[in-house]
């Protein structure tokens, strides 16, 4: 498997995020999804009023699948790095995916980015 616990890899990123990269922080295997990769994703610049400054720099914690994640990187940045706190987002998440309530997200890093802001921007969703 290419991926490991602690990489930070470059991927297609949205027009103004060109440093943005993202972090392996955990890897799972499901029977009915396969492989889940988690991933933060870092240099973001995602509108969000809820922020002091109206930006959101970072998500801590997104599920993915493996062929989405690899549909999205282009090169491994980093062997090991520090990786971000993300165990509340993802207990949260993972209790939520236990119930039938959560998923993996299936479409590219990029894409999700765009989603997250649209939610955060309408209110439908909250990242400080």
């Amino acid at each position: 498997m290419k991926y490991k616990v602690g990489q930070e890899w470059n991927y297609q990123t949205r027009k103004r995020e060109e440093n943005s990269t993202l972090k392996i922080l955990k890897i799972e295997e499901y029977p009915k999804h396969g492989k889940v990769i988690h991933i933060s994703i870092g240099n973001l610049k995602v509108k969000n009023p809820n922020s002091k400054d109206g930006i959101a720099k970072e998500f801590t914690h997104i599920p993915i699948s493996e062929k989405a994640l690899n549909e999205s990187v282009t090169n491994l940045k980093n062997e090991k790095v520090k990786l971000p706190d993300y165990m509340d987002g993802y207990s949260y998440w993972k209790k939520e995916f236990e119930q039938g309530v959560a998923g993996v997200f299936s479409i590219s890093v990029s894409e999700i980015v765009d989603g997250m802001e649209e939610s955060i921007v309408s209110g439908q969703g909250v990242v400080e």
